[in-house]
């Protein structure tokens, strides 16, 4: 395997590591296990757990961008792309159920952490929230369009949370189900309310 092939399976690795296990309770000798390498080997790419940290967060951010750019592309209508949003909830429900959200469960332990990497992963939020914010001005909400986009935020992070703690499919689907017709009901609102 390549240089460069080693340092993104670490990366890989060790961002599946961190959501399953968490960032502190991941050490090193965990993620060259994953990876099948020597620890020796493992140094020579990565010299401390917040390199690789910088790193997995580098990669969600990525995915992240991609997967918006992706829905963006489609062409979809702007309410279709919010859905796209919303039922990742149900995509992703056997990982949400088992670990939380990714993106949440991350910010939430760096900041219990008071770790320096907090805001960066707490960008990866901010994508979601620019991208929302985007979404509802797209329909026509200008004045409240972040204000949706962080209630769809933080909607959807703690149906994740809930998720993780009772591992109730019914729930997130029946969740899901309401910020949909909670999305309709927001799209035949008079517009004065927007």
């Amino acid at each position: 395997m390549t240089a460069v092939g080693t340092r993104d399976l670490i990366v890989e690795k060790a961002d599946a590591l961190f959501y399953e296990g968490g960032f502190e309770a991941t050490s090193f000798a965990d993620i060259a296990a994953a990876v099948g390498i020597s620890r020796g080997n493992f140094y020579h790419h990565f010299k401390t757990k917040d390199a690789i940290l910088d790193a997995v967060i580098s990669r969600r951010q990525q995915r992240t961008s991609e997967m918006l750019d992706n829905w963006q592309a489609k062409g979809a209508a702007p309410r279709d792309r919010i859905l796209s949003f919303i039922r990742l909830l149900i995509a992703n429900r056997i990982k949400i159920m088992a670990f939380g959200c990714p993106v949440g469960t991350l910010c939430s332990e760096l900041a219990k952490l008071d770790h320096a990497a907090q805001h960066r992963a707490a960008e990866i939020l901010g994508l979601f929230r620019s991208w929302l914010t985007g979404q509802f001005q797209a329909l026509g909400i200008i004045r409240q369009a972040e204000a949706h986009a962080m209630h769809l935020l933080v909607w959807s992070q703690g149906v994740a949370v809930i998720a993780a703690t009772f591992r109730d499919e019914a729930f997130i689907r029946r969740e899901v189900a309401g910020i949909e017709e909670w999305l309709d009901e927001l799209l035949v609102a008079p517009a004065v309310e927007n």
